[in-house]
């Protein structure tokens, strides 16, 4: 495992447990006492945990992962849920997406779809995001037009927010609109960590004719600090199939529209 993947593994074990000493993170992930003690002070050094004697606590500042350092996980997933949402996106359609790593894999699929490639005298495809990290590597596309909402970044998420997002949302219409979210469940509806990000991107999706919540299944059940929105605001939840019969009875007995998305085989 190379270490920006242990590193990943080491922040999302933590997140679970709450608190690791050394020889458990060393064992966990396969490595030595020594090599775990140099990763837990270089996350130390990032303030995205807190070294203790012997081990290490979450940072009370580390609320949510920096998007750098989750781009790995669930990635299998993750390419599912964004080729089943990019299979609802037509040729000159007006698409939102929200910042997140799920709405990224998103944005990459719609780049290399070739009906969307083709030269041209107009873009085929408007993206309006307000992710900074989606539109830097949309901008080179030139056959989708990029509008980028304005607002004030979040170190973490890359995400932009507030009221000048919120003044450039209202004046658009949005044919489909992509909200990644840190957490979704039945009765709670679609969740995130920062509530300045929950009015942004419920805004977007209620500026859209269809608004799809998109996330794998390691975020069922899950409820985060801010909403963003129920079967009310989003017309679809798009999942993959990690998500069994049970969950998916209870988010449709809550008036949710659920699709599974399966890996290809290929994969």
């Amino acid at each position: 495992m190379k270490r920006p993947e242990r590193m990943n593994a080491l922040l999302e074990l933590l997140g679970e447990r709450g608190r690791l000493d050394v020889d458990e993170a060393a064992t966990a992930l396969e490595v030595s006492a020594a090599t775990m003690r140099r990763d837990m002070d270089a996350l130390a050094e990032q303030q995205l945990l807190k070294r203790t004697r012997g081990g290490a606590v979450l940072s009370s500042v580390a609320y949510d992962l920096p998007i750098r350092y989750k781009g790995g996980h669930h990635a299998v997933q993750k390419q599912a849920v964004a080729e089943a949402a990019a299979r609802m996106v037509g040729r000159g359609d007006v698409v939102g997406l929200s910042g997140g790593t799920t709405t990224t894999e998103v944005a990459r699929v719609l780049a290399t779809r070739p009906d969307f490639a083709e030269p041209g005298p107009h873009a085929h495809l408007t993206i309006v995001t307000n992710s900074l990290n989606i539109a830097n590597e949309l901008a080179v596309r030139p056959q989708i037009k990029i509008v980028l909402t304005g607002g004030v970044a979040h170190s973490r998420s890359f995400e932009l927010s507030g009221p000048f997002s919120e003044l450039v949302l209202r004046q658009l219409t949005l044919d489909v609109a992509f909200i990644g979210v840190n957490g979704i469940d039945p009765r709670w509806g679609a969740t995130v960590h920062d509530e300045a990000e929950a009015t942004t991107n419920r805004l977007m999706a209620q500026r859209s004719a269809r608004a799809v919540a998109v996330a794998d299944s390691s975020k069922l059940g899950r409820r985060c600090f801010a909403h963003v929105g129920g079967p009310d605001v989003f017309g679809m939840f798009i999942t993959d199939d990690g998500m069994d019969e049970a969950s998916r009875a209870d988010f449709t007995d809550s008036g949710w529209k659920v699709l599974r998305a399966s890996p290809r085989e290929d994969d």
